[in-house]
């Protein structure tokens, strides 16, 4: 046991390699949040705009560009669609910005479904009492139906945050020192390959079960408001 903490004071803390798992894990967390924020505002915008559509005959061609782009950004593989905005279309942009957008724009696809169907869950007659109430359509889905279709796609959203979480260990390909890139810079300059490998999958794992739980938390905490 007295060699293994050796090892670890020797490849992390001796070498100051620990900086550097510090700014990748910063850096993981920096393009997770952002890449969510972008992803709940884009696929909400989408999904609010799909369902509008099928009662306004304008917007009925800006839904089909919209399910091409969530057909195509499902079909592309995270990787290549981050190395086609770092190489062809955001040139000139720092790789965690290029990473923040990319991430974004891929949860976007996957989140516009998920919000579509707890907006379809919710039963049509709660937009109609808010419009009876005098509301407009949008405001009737802002303050009426978007609050309930939430309790209903929580979980979905939440494992979709995990997902999201652990996407961005490919964000290394674009030049990010994320939290696997910084392990494999640590793992590449000292020759040790376990102990790096082995904290960037422990780290990786207790903030998925961290997030987990929160959101368990945050379900049941719902639960209770809806039965009192």
């Amino acid at each position: 046991m007295s060699a293994w903490f050796d090892k670890i004071y020797e490849t992390f803390i001796e070498t100051g390699y620990y900086n550097l798992m510090i700014e990748g894990l910063y850096n993981t967390i920096k393009i997770t949040l952002g890449a969510l924020v972008i992803g709940v505002l884009l696929g909400t915008l989408i999904a609010v705009t799909k369902y509008f559509s099928e009662d306004v005959p304008v917007l009925k061609p800006l839904a089909k560009v919209l399910d091409i782009y969530v057909t195509a950004i499902r079909g592309i593989p995270v990787v290549v669609l981050l190395l086609v905005f770092y190489y062809v279309i955001m040139t000139s942009s720092e790789g965690v910005v290029v990473g923040v957008i990319t991430f974004g724009i891929n949860s976007s696809a996957y989140m516009a479904e998920l919000i579509r169907s707890g907006i379809n869950a919710v039963d049509p007659g709660q937009m109609e009492a808010g419009r009876s109430l005098g509301m407009s359509k949008a405001q009737a889905m802002a303050k009426i139906v978007l609050p309930q279709a939430v309790k209903y796609i929580l979980p979905a959203i939440g494992n979709e945050f995990v997902a999201l979480l652990k996407e961005t260990s490919v964000a290394g390909y674009v030049a990010v020192v994320d939290l696997t890139r910084a392990g494999n810079l640590v793992r590449n300059n000292t020759f040790d390959a376990i102990n790096p490998l082995f904290t960037i999958a422990i780290t990786y794992l207790i903030m998925t079960v961290g997030l987990t739980r929160i959101l368990a938390a945050v379900e049941r905490r719902l639960a209770k408001s809806d039965k009192g």
